[in-house]
């Protein structure tokens, strides 16, 4: 007798039954997660010349039921490494918005997006313009996090690379 008072406990539980009045309710279907942004056919705004653009890190998440993508990508040359720019896309369909333009000269080494929507990245770059661009010497640590205003606020902390 207690197995069966046991069973159509929990059969009732998972039929949506009230104990008052035994009665079936229908459970509310959660609301749908928005897509995430769809990073393989995002285009990114960069002038590249007769070269393809390379992406080198990408993520993508929901953050507060909004989807969040970001990329890091830079003109694929024959020769050496180029620095990377890194874009932010906002909802399944958005535009690209440029975060950091390669004329910073980093190479991103790192890509992520926290859980309080902030963006987060690591990078290789050079104290000087005399630092040859195959030795980089410095370690940035990169935060973006969104404004009050709706744009992106970059933090940056600098430390020097130390190589073996």
């Amino acid at each position: 007798m207690l197995v069966a008072a046991g069973c159509a406990a929990v059969v009732g539980g998972a039929l949506g039954a009230t104990s008052a009045t035994g009665a079936v309710v229908t459970a509310r279907q959660a609301d749908a997660a928005p897509p995430e942004v769809d990073l393989a056919k995002v285009q990114l705004p960069m002038e590249c010349g007769p070269f393809p653009v390379a992406v080198s890190l990408k993520a993508a998440a929901v953050v507060d039921g909004k989807a969040l993508g970001v990329l890091a990508g830079h003109c694929q040359a024959d020769m050496g490494t180029p620095p990377d720019e890194v874009f932010v896309v906002e909802g399944a369909a958005g535009t690209p918005v440029r975060l950091l333009a390669d004329r910073d000269g980093y190479t991103l080494t790192e890509l992520a997006i926290r859980s309080d929507g902030s963006i987060r990245g690591a990078a290789r770059g050079y104290s000087s313009d005399d630092v040859p661009r195959f030795a980089p010497d410095v370690k940035v640590e990169l935060v973006w996090t969104k404004s009050a205003a709706g744009g992106w606020t970059k933090a940056e902390t600098r430390t020097p690379a130390h190589t073996a």
